[in-house]
Formats: C-alpha cells, sequence, structure tokens
C-alpha cells in the first residue's frame, strides 16, 4: 500500500449510486478504458456544473470526496473498476455501501474506500488539491492549516495490502510466496 495520494478532488454528495458511477448502459463492454469513459457521465450538470471528465473522455481529478453511503444501489463490480481506470485512486465518504466498499477492496484497492469521520465536502471543493496520508490516516489540504482523519481500514487492511481478495487467499493457502 503506498502511504500518499495527492491529487485534484472532485466533490459529490450523498446517496452517488452505482448507476451514477457507471451507467448500465455502458455494460456491453468491460474493458477498463471503455469504462472510464463512461465513469459519472450521468451526473446532473444542474447540481455538479464543473463536467467528471474531460471533453477527450480523460479525467483530471484523482480523488472523490463524497457525502455518506456512496455506492448505493446494485452490485455493480465494475464501479470502482471504472473509476480507478479514469485515474481515481480514493473516494473519501462518511460511509459506503457495504457492496461497493467490499467490491473495492476485493480488487485490491485499485481505489481506496476510506471513511472520513465528517463530511469533508462541507470543506473541500472540486479542483482543490488534497494529500491523503494512509499512514497518518489524515486527508490534508493546502487551504487550511488543519487536517481531517479517516478511519484506518480494520480488518480489511490486509486483504488491500495483499493487492485483493483473489491475492491474499492465495498467500494465505501458501500458493504464493
Amino acid at each position: 500500500m503506498k502511504n500518499k495520494i495527492t491529487g485534484k478532488v472532485y466533490v459529490v454528495g450523498r446517496d452517488i449510486d452505482t448507476d451514477l458511477v457507471i451507467p448500465a448502459r455502458h455494460l456491453n463492454d468491460f474493458s477498463p478504458s471503455y469504462l472510464a469513459k463512461h465513469a459519472m457521465e450521468d451526473l446532473d450538470p444542474k447540481k455538479y456544473p464543473i463536467p467528471f471528465l474531460n471533453k477527450d473522455g480523460t479525467c483530471e481529478y484523482r480523488i472523490i470526496i463524497a457525502g455518506k453511503n456512496f455506492g448505493c444501489g446494485s452490485s455493480r463490480e465494475h464501479a470502482p473498476i471504472a473509476l480507478a481506470a479514469a485515474g481515481i485512486r480514493a473516494v473519501v465518504a462518511p460511509t459506503f455501501a457495504r457492496i461497493y466498499y467490499r467490491n473495492s477492496v476485493n480488487g485490491g484497492a485499485q481505489i481506496y474506500p476510506l471513511e472520513s469521520t465528517l463530511e469533508l465536502g462541507d470543506f473541500i471543493q472540486t479542483g482543490d488539491e488534497i494529500e491523503i496520508d494512509l499512514e497518518e490516516r489524515k486527508v490534508k489540504s493546502p487551504k487550511f492549516e488543519n487536517s481531517w482523519p479517516i478511519r484506518d481500514f480494520g480488518p480489511v487492511a490486509d486483504i488491500i495490502e495483499a493487492g485483493g481478495l483473489t491475492a491474499y487467499n492465495k498467500k494465505r493457502l501458501g500458493l504464493v510466496a
């Protein structure tokens, strides 16, 4: 697990469901690069006037700051894959839908699901640069002089460290060195 994640932030509200993360109509091609070009494309432009994706389908953000219950909705394993392929390295939210959290962890944390102790969207805005220190378990912003805590991974830390559930089980069973 790397110790720090830095980059631009995209801020979303509460209850962002997996159909907003990657709309079902795009599940006809499972390649990560295809999914990335459609990540978050159905966000309401009135509520989110700054697009998540550039016109060429690339994403300049590295971190999503979300409200409670990120990843709710259907069990869509493709949601963390789409975000990671778009360049997102972490989603920080007070709570996650259980299935989204597990899909992120089981995939080896291509994208880290980080639980904050409060709604950071009250302080951080889309486009801000932040640093997440995984060792200190803090979100830091040059814009503010303080930092905000994030919870540790607890019992799933070993799965993340191993690179996902498959790698963890292989290691645990002695199938890899």
